[in-house]
């Protein structure tokens, strides 16, 4: 089967169309941090041994970027800077139990917002558009020389 011609067009549109879904999820409630912010809290809630400097790494920034992010979010009561128990010289960052909560009701929100699209398609359609992301997911997982790459949505959409 040939791919149209405006097929990665139609993605990106689509991509386009939930991103607005999703920050408007967010946006319709108080959310007491940025986007970026959010992110970042996104990043560590899955990752227990993540340190600041890992933590730069993935938001592709310098140390000290990374490190005045987390201070911002310290300084809120979302974020704890604990000692690795295996190596005191090593600092963990560790979300608090009020950025799960946020977390959490922010998940709960964009699930909402995209089943209310979601419920206006045909049930045939929603078959087929899990079915295609499902595949999409699965091609998007592997880099182009076949090694996994890491994936995080939570990440990307916060």
């Amino acid at each position: 089967m040939e791919r149209p011609p405006n097929l990665a067009a139609a993605i990106d549109a689509a991509a386009e169309a939930l991103l607005g879904v999703l920050d408007g999820a967010g946006s319709r409630h108080s959310v007491p941090v940025s986007p970026t912010q959010l992110r970042v809290l996104s990043l560590i809630s899955g990752r227990p041994d993540i340190n600041v400097n890992r933590l730069a790494e993935l938001l592709d920034v310098v140390p000290s970027s990374a490190s005045r992010l987390c201070d911002r979010l310290e300084a809120t009561g979302l974020l704890r800077r604990v000692a690795d128990p295996r190596d005191r010289r090593e600092v963990r960052l560790i979300p608090t139990a009020a950025a799960e909560t946020l977390l959490r009701e922010l998940k709960e929100r964009r699930h909402q917002a995209v089943q209310a699209v979601l419920d206006r398609m045909p049930q045939r359609v929603q078959h087929e558009l899990l079915l295609a992301l499902l595949a999409f997911g699965q091609a998007a997982a592997l880099s182009p020389v076949g090694v996994p790459v890491e994936t995080d949505p939570a990440a990307r959409t916060a």
